[in-house]
């Protein structure tokens, strides 16, 4: 266990259930990065006392910071607070100050303070109030023992982040629980798979400041670089030798980082080039030029779309001929290469971008399985189709999503090499 070690604890059945997104822990981890402190681990548990006193008896075990979310509040199942007094063997005390606060604030409501809500006036003995300036419940900062702290936080996020800011940043800081920063960045790359990356960047993975993680998403692979230092600029001055190797290796597999995405990437090559560019979807139905302009400024780059879903609209709006549908049929190399050049010559743009294919589930054959795509590209200097095969097991969704990716990464290697 490292002296300085922090454990998240979310308590609420309700994230057990998968009825809400746990945004609490994703946040607590972001916040602690930022102050250097190092966190290991992180447990959900219910709203069952003797499971709450468990999750922070192990926690006891590896963690000299215990972060504690939800289970506080004026309802029968907000059960930290007392869980925590009886683990600790500590009596809970009536704080008249907290009596005060809830008062005045269900006085501004034209309302008495229930006694349900006084229970939350009830904290353990010696511990400090973590004020909740945006709700009733407020929480505790207590060293129940020597070398362990423990905060608690209400469930709901705003009130937790405003609580967090306020009151728990300048403590930590205070009480030197700070020590520098654990900055990351993230490197995107697509084209390539996660073990492939790994066995290129294998040399890199063994690095211990920065360490190097690689991880998957859909199609889409990325690696994260996490240095600790004693600011972001010192962080950032340890990642970037390291960034820069990997860039190099991986060429033009590498897309972008952080928050950039494919699309944003297309966008800013179009830009720097003066150039535009208009879509021709069928299979994905209006997926990519969604995704295209989901880019704030898109309109600089971007013309439009035209979705062709029925072979007619094939026919009249994009120029496909009637013969090539007839021969080699909407699922096709030519017909995806007819459909960029036509929606390029329809709306005048100097680059066209096509996807026609087979999302399923069902309408594959032997030939045509399910998961069958063809993307379309064309300019000027030439016009022609790339053949994609994703899996036929996959679900209808997942099939347009990679395919209006592959689209945006196929634009992006061919504005590149011009």
């Amino acid at each position: 266990m490292e002296p300085r070690s922090a454990e998240i604890i979310c308590v609420g059945t309700e994230l057990l259930l998968g009825d809400i997104l746990n945004g609490n822990a994703r946040y607590l981890a972001q916040q602690l990065a930022s102050l250097g402190i190092a966190h290991h681990y992180q447990t959900v548990v219910g709203d069952n006392p003797l499971r709450i006193q468990r999750a922070v008896a192990i926690a006891c075990e590896r963690a000299r910071l215990i972060i504690l979310t939800g289970g506080l509040g004026p309802t029968p199942d907000d059960l930290t607070l007392a869980t925590l007094a009886d683990f600790f063997d500590v009596p809970l005390t009536e704080r008249s100050e907290i009596v005060a606060d809830l008062e005045l604030k269900f006085a501004k409501q034209g309302r008495q303070l229930p006694e349900s809500s006084r229970r939350q006036a009830q904290l353990p003995e010696d511990a400090d109030v973590l004020w909740n300036a945006m709700g009733t419940a407020p929480g505790v900062i207590w060293q129940p023992r020597s070398g362990l702290t423990i905060l608690t936080f209400p469930g709901v996020p705003r009130e937790m982040k405003a609580m967090w800011q306020a009151v728990a940043v300048p403590y930590l800081k205070q009480s030197g629980w700070a020590a520098g920063v654990i900055h990351s960045r993230t490197l995107k790359f697509w084209g390539i798979g996660e073990s492939t990356l790994a066995e290129k960047v294998g040399s890199l993975l063994n690095s211990e400041n920065p360490t190097v993680a690689p991880y998957a998403n859909e199609g889409e692979v990325k690696l994260r670089l996490s240095a600790k230092a004693d600011s972001v600029a010192a962080a950032d001055a340890l990642i970037d030798p390291v960034a820069a190797d990997i860039r190099q290796i991986a060429g033009d597999r590498y897309y972008g980082q952080d928050d950039e995405s494919l699309a944003a990437v297309v966008g800013d090559l179009l830009l720097a080039r003066s150039q535009t560019l208009s879509v021709a979807e069928s299979c994905t139905g209006g997926g990519l030029g969604q995704l295209i302009t989901a880019t704030p400024g898109s309109s600089s780059y971007f013309w439009g779309g035209i979705i062709s879903y029925d072979n007619r609209v094939k026919q009249s709006a994009l120029g496909v001929s009637e013969q090539d549908l007839a021969q080699a049929g909407a699922v096709s190399s030519k017909v995806a290469i007819a459909m960029a050049e036509g929606v390029r010559r329809r709306l005048g743009t100097d680059w066209g971008l096509s996807i026609t294919g087979v999302a399923g589930p069902g309408g594959g054959s032997a030939e045509k399985p399910v998961g069958l795509v063809y993307i379309g590209i064309a300019s000027e200097a030439e016009a022609r189709a790339e053949k994609f095969l994703f899996g036929e097991d996959w679900t209808r969704d997942l099939i347009r999503e990679r395919s209006a990716l592959s689209a945006l990464n196929l634009i992006r290697l061919a504005l590149m090499s011009v």
